[in-house]
Order: structure tokens, then C-alpha cells, then sequence
């Protein structure tokens, strides 16, 4: 008989008890693309998307709604422009960057309620989201690595 070694289970899953603590946990941090488009579009109340990429990255296109401030001028910038109460909800560029994480640390320290998009910018467009530019609002195409290609939520 030949014994086949689990790479999966070379480390065995955690209970479910701890399991069902630290997923809960993970998405008390962190909000994902499409969640935050269906916020965005419902204009839900006290939440507030930031872009915490550069002034040149902003230009380039950024999410509809959101404001812009880069990382570096949170902690000077933040509580006069943003509301004590708010949920802020950070991204940056997308899974390469920890942007979204510092900014989001940033936050925290502040004592805002802060999440972390993410995929950050580039999931955003990858999921065929509008981007706004300075020419208006533009949409490029679907991924159907990351979406359903017809553009809908994969409803996950």
C-alpha cells in the first residue's frame, strides 16, 4: 500500500468553533470589491470609500465616490475631512500592494471603524466596475478570471 502525504492536511484544520471565530474575524477587516460596489451604488449611510494611492495614481482613475487620500496625509488630513463616525473602507492598488493596509492602519490609530477592500483598484476594474477618470466615468471589459463575464455578481 503506498501512503500519499496530504500537503492540505500536513497541518490539520482548526475546529470548527475556532474556524467559525476566525473567518467571522477576517470579515470584520476586510470587504471585497463587489460588496463595496453594492454599498457604493445603495449610497449606504456613514460609509466612506478611500483611495489611499498617489495624487498621479488618482488621476489615472479612481473609484466613483470615493475620496482621495494618500497614506502620508491621513494622520494630518483625516479628521477634518472625514466624519468622526464614519466606516471607512481603504483600498489601494490591488493583492500586490499593502497600501490599503497601512492606510486602514492609519485609520484605526485614529480610532475610525476602518475595513480594508480587498483587490483594491485593480479588482475593481477587473470586475468590469466603472472607473471615474478625468474624461468621466469609464468601464473596460470583464475578466472572467475574477467575474462572471456577463458582469454580474457571482452572487459568492
Amino acid at each position: 500500500m503506498i501512503v500519499v502525504m496530504s500537503a492540505v492536511l500536513s497541518v490539520p484544520p482548526a475546529d470548527p468553533a475556532r474556524a467559525a471565530t476566525h473567518f467571522a474575524t477576517r470579515l470584520s477587516f476586510e470587504a471585497d470589491v463587489s460588496d463595496v460596489h453594492t454599498d457604493l451604488e445603495a449610497d449606504v449611510a456613514g460609509l466612506v470609500v478611500v483611495d489611499s494611492r498617489s495624487h498621479e495614481a488618482w488621476r489615472q482613475g479612481h473609484l466613483p465616490g470615493a475620496v482621495h487620500l494618500p497614506t502620508t496625509e491621513i494622520a494630518a488630513r483625516a479628521s477634518a475631512l472625514l466624519p468622526a463616525d464614519a466606516v471607512v473602507v481603504t483600498y489601494c492598488w490591488g493583492p500586490g500592494c499593502n497600501g490599503a493596509t497601512r492606510a486602514a492602519l492609519e485609520f484605526a490609530r485614529l480610532g475610525f471603524q476602518v475595513k480594508e477592500m480587498i483587490g483594491g483598484y485593480e479588482y475593481w476594474v477587473r470586475e468590469g466596475l466603472p472607473v471615474r477618470t478625468a474624461d468621466g466615468l469609464i468601464v473596460r471589459p470583464v475578466d472572467d478570471l475574477t467575474a462572471p463575464a456577463a458582469g454580474t455578481a457571482c452572487a459568492c
